[in-house]
């Protein structure tokens, strides 16, 4: 659970309130700013106030405590994201955009009238000071937006381009980008450095488009773009996440890999030295397969999660230039960024993780595999794990009916078990005490099997999630093949998509040829109708 006093700005909360608050965005030069919904879906701000970006009327000074912003309360605020002047844009899920502009609007201001055809799921971003805004995705980048039908739509200043237009002229309304992109659509993200704009389309390609002196574009050269302009380099790469930094940007591929380009004075590409890049380099692994990528246009520092649940962090860290990913020890790139980044902000909405009665929770997880106290044992290859009989019939039906008087187990110490192997079986029991799943997503795949025989679907989810990381080239068939058997739909799908992005590499693999004869069918008929063998 991330300890939002990682946040200089939270530590001021009594506890009262902070124990309520459920989103927070957290921004300013020094991070002293920020605004919170809480488990009401009351909308509260405080800090500086600079510019008046906390929507509080015309106060112009300091609001040391949170105040209510009425117009938002209520509204089911899914989003927020802040611009360098800064200004805030927020999202609701009956599909509103507000701004809290800058200099000129004082209290939240409805922006609706150029965008009217509005969807369902809604994210935000605040980067420069145009913006862009995405009724799949919402991203405000100073003011950006993407539409139902995933179009870019954009405004607000436009001095390097950044705003799409093809001009450097200032756009005051939302105004569809159309140049290069054409029919493309952008279901993906959208991602703003400080002057710049990236977008990411639905078929994995990457385009850019405003301030290039830095090469933040990677296009190969420093030129800015006042059109989209396509990341030529990544052509053969399936890029599934795209962030900015204040100059530079970081990509995530399908298979784990990161990629940065841009400004690198302070070692944030993490190519291990502080050379600018103008077409994307490899980031330094060190072994590890990345789930996530984090920067923000705000700072000069870079954060990525693991497939293993380790965070790095690297760039400009409380003063220190860290030229390649540091292991350190948070659970979040949320936390990277509360704990190292200058200003101390949020690179993103984070929503807070509330678990009630930590302390129980510590005590129960405690108590797993522990012999002291213990009432039953399971002996997997010979070897034990000790647990409670009470917490199993709690949390699993399974253990519900085992445990009745009418098994024969009701009344043992030890049960053996064959059907799993002791890694597996110890993993589906420590997930009964924690909710935490800690496998390699080779042996998850015998943990979907448990927890498909069992009927756990919280933790079949979790297993999807844990194997979708570990999908490479070489397993993708054998992975597909398994999540059929499991009735894995959302991992089968994955699975399908991958292998259809890689298929020329797929089909050269002995997973595939060793697939059953008539999923193999299945499958190319599948790939025929996605349109995979299309000359």
């Amino acid at each position: 659970v991330t300890d939002l006093g990682r946040w200089p700005i939270f530590s001021i909360l009594d506890a009262e309130l902070l124990s309520a608050v459920k989103k927070i965005c957290v921004f300013g030069s020094s991070g002293n700013e920020a605004i919170f919904v809480t488990k009401d879906d009351d909308v509260y701000a405080f800090g500086s106030n600079c510019s008046n970006c906390l929507g509080l009327g015309k106060l112009y000074i300091t609001v040391f405590e949170p105040r209510k912003i009425d117009s938002l309360c209520q509204k089911n605020i899914v989003d927020l994201a802040f611009g360098s002047g800064p200004h805030v844009i927020a999202v609701t899920k009956v599909f509103l955009l507000y701004e809290i502009a800058k200099t000129f609007v004082i209290l939240c201001v409805c922006v609706r009238e150029s965008l009217k055809k509005q969807q369902n799921k809604t994210r935000t971003f605040c980067d420069h000071e145009s913006s862009y805004a995405n009724f799949y995705l919402v991203l405000a980048v100073g003011s950006i937006s993407l539409h139902s039908e995933a179009d870019v739509f954009a405004w607000g200043q436009n001095n390097c381009g950044q705003v799409g237009t093809g001009s450097t002229a200032n756009q005051p309304t939302p105004r569809k980008i159309t140049a290069t992109i054409g029919s493309m659509k952008v279901t993906i993200s959208i991602a703003c450095g400080q002057t710049s704009s990236m977008a990411l389309m639905d078929n994995g390609e990457v385009y850019g488009w405003g301030y290039n002196g830095n090469g933040q574009l990677g296009i190969g050269n420093n030129v800015n773009q006042p059109n989209p302009s396509r990341v030529g380099s990544l052509t053969s790469v399936i890029i599934t996440q795209v962030v900015c930094g204040y100059a530079h940007t970081l990509a995530l591929s399908d298979e784990g890999i990161m990629y940065s380009w841009g400004a690198n004075s302070y070692g944030q590409l993490g190519t291990g030295n502080k050379a600018n890049m103008v077409s994307p380099a490899v980031v330094v692994n060190h072994g590890e397969r990345y789930v996530e990528v984090a920067a923000s246009h705000y700072s000069h520092i870079s954060s990525a999660l693991s497939q293993t649940g380790k965070v790095y962090m690297w760039g400009q860290c409380r003063g220190q230039s860290i030229t390649e990913p540091r292991h350190i020890r948070l659970p979040s790139t949320d936390d990277a960024f509360a704990s190292f980044s200058a200003p101390p902000i949020s690179w993103r909405i984070y929503n807070v993780d509330l678990i009630k009665g930590s302390r129980i929770a510590e005590a129960v997880a405690s108590s797993f595999d522990n012999p002291e106290n213990s009432d039953i044992k399971f002996v997997v290859e010979n070897k034990e794990i000790h647990v409670h009989k009470a917490i199993l019939k709690l949390r699993c039906e399974h253990f519900q009916s085992m445990f009745h008087t009418c098994w024969d187990e009701a009344s043992k110490e030890s049960i053996e078990i064959t059907q799993y192997s002791y890694k597996v079986y110890r993993a589906f029991l420590k997930f009964l005490y924690t909710d935490d799943v800690d496998l390699d997503p080779e042996d998850a795949i015998g943990l979907l099997d448990l927890s498909n025989a069992y009927c756990e679907d919280i933790l079949k989810l979790k297993c999807e999630a844990i194997i979708r990381q570990g999908i490479s080239v070489e397993n993708v068939a054998m992975l597909y093949a398994a999540a059929i058997k499991f009735g894995a739909k959302q991992l089968e799908e994955f699975c399908f998509r991958f292998a259809l992005n890689h298929m020329t590499a797929v089909t050269q693999t002995e997973a595939l040829h060793e697939l059953d004869d008539q999923v193999l069918k299945d499958f190319i008929v599948k790939a025929s109708q996605a349109g995979a063998f299309k000359n």
